[in-house]
């Protein structure tokens, strides 16, 4: 790897913010993060990532990316409770009522809180000898060079003391949907990039269960995908030895509530018995949470005419999915990938190289999210050909098909596929 730069500041310790730090650590002399969160000393749910209470599972391919980063990781998570599962034979996923036939296949992900996955990169991460991490440091501004044409750090405030300078030769912005970074450069004097926002409000309910081996015939989860008549979305995944994590909740208020009988009925309203079954009978292990989603939202800075030196746009504060497609980390991962690599060309024209690669690794997610959102009849937007992936198979069977590169999603006459008989359903409302 070449050596490119003294510092390299990362704004924001989330996934996105600690895989970038690691791509950055082997070509700058020492790496920044700087989160404004305190961070846990032990691996549980923290304010500035609020969706990590709730279910989470890392598809095949971002899975890849991280043990390239750090090998040996999946073993560690494995270890502390974790559990690889293969997408197509371990889960049952449902969409229209029908349910991809299970089968054994290579695409090995991982299930486990997303406290724990965070927590191990956060570790690896830490451990390495140019790499510091700064909690409690929320970034006030950019700090520009002469005509704005370059950033050369940032200003922070770290805890409650006054404000520092920081000074980076790169600076990467990693902060989250919640980003600053289009205001931050208007008021340099940069455009704003073009915004695509898919308003769908999205909004669910999660509570922890005791898990029994022999619940669900031994599969580590089920996946149901949104779909008419009432779109809501649902998924039961492993998260210990002892413990499922039930994650339910629909489109635009239709959100489940948090009320043991209410929840069960809504549970109940699902093309599969078995998450009813659980949410039913099983032992609650703690209370019901939370978590609301306005907007799929993708800033287009790939397409704008100026950009400062020295200043990267990452993970969600470049493009954010609606939560219940799963495709955050294994997208942040790929971008960590991407960095890696356009840095290994030098940094001549960076931002300019990996945006335009890193808008081509989220198109086919986006139009996996944004293309069947856009199915519910209240998600307003363009419907586009490639976006419609409306064949009579719901998103919950096309992931399995984006993590291998297929163009398009199978037949739903191939052999591989059936479709549940009414007996063994749940009651559809």
């Amino acid at each position: 790897m070449k050596h490119i730069g003294q510092h390299a500041v990362v704004i924001g310790a989330s996934m996105s913010g600690l895989l970038a730090a690691r791509a950055l650590s082997d070509f700058y002399a020492v790496v920044t993060v700087l989160e404004r969160d305190t961070l846990p000393q032990s691996d549980i749910p923290r304010k500035g990532v609020p969706q990590g209470r709730h279910a989470h599972g890392l598809l095949a391919r971002g899975r890849n990316a991280i043990e390239n980063f750090f090998p040996g990781w999946t073993d560690a998570v494995v270890a502390s409770g974790g559990v690889r599962g293969d997408a197509a034979g371990d889960i049952n996923w449902i969409g229209h009522g029908v349910t991809l036939k299970s089968a054994p296949s290579h695409l090995v992900g991982l299930l486990a809180p997303r406290p724990v996955l965070e927590g191990h990169v956060r570790r690896r991460l830490m451990a390495l000898p140019n790499v510091r991490v700064i909690d409690n440091c929320p970034v006030q501004e950019l700090i520009a060079g002469e005509g704005n044409a370059a950033i050369k750090g940032v200003r922070v405030r770290i805890g409650s003391g006054e404000d520092h300078r920081i000074t980076a030769d790169l600076v990467v912005d990693a902060s989250g949907c919640g980003s600053s970074s289009v205001a931050w450069l208007e008021g340099l004097g940069f455009a704003r990039p073009e915004e695509e926002r898919i308003e769908i409000g999205i909004g669910y309910t999660t509570r922890v269960y005791r898990r029994r081996p022999t619940d669900l015939d031994g599969k580590l989860a089920i996946v149901v995908a949104g779909s008419g008549p009432n779109w809501r979305n649902s998924v039961i995944l492993y998260q210990a030895e002892d413990r499922w994590i039930v994650s339910v909740g629909g489109y635009f208020g239709d959100h489940a509530p948090d009320d043991d009988q209410l929840f069960a009925a809504y549970a109940g309203s699902f093309p599969t018995s078995e998450i009813y079954d659980i949410v039913a009978h099983a032992e609650p292990l703690g209370y019901f949470v939370r978590y609301r989603y306005p907007a799929n939202l993708r800033r287009r800075y790939e397409r704008l005419a100026r950009f400062p030196k020295g200043y990267l746009v990452f993970g969600d504060a470049f493009c954010s999915f609606n939560p219940v497609y799963g495709l955050g980390m294994r997208v942040a991962a790929q971008e960590a990938v991407l960095l890696r690599e356009c840095l290994n060309a030098g940094d001549a024209d960076l931002a300019r190289r990996f945006f335009a690669r890193a808008a081509k690794v989220i198109d086919t997610p986006w139009d996996i999210a944004v293309g069947n959102d856009l199915r519910h009849p209240k998600v307003e937007g363009a419907r586009p050909a490639k976006c419609a992936l409306s064949t009579g198979i719901s998103a919950s069977c096309t992931w399995p098909c984006v993590m291998t590169r297929s163009s398009r999603p199978p037949s739903s006459k191939s052999p591989t596929w059936k479709r549940r008989r009414r007996g063994c359903c749940g009651r559809i409302s």
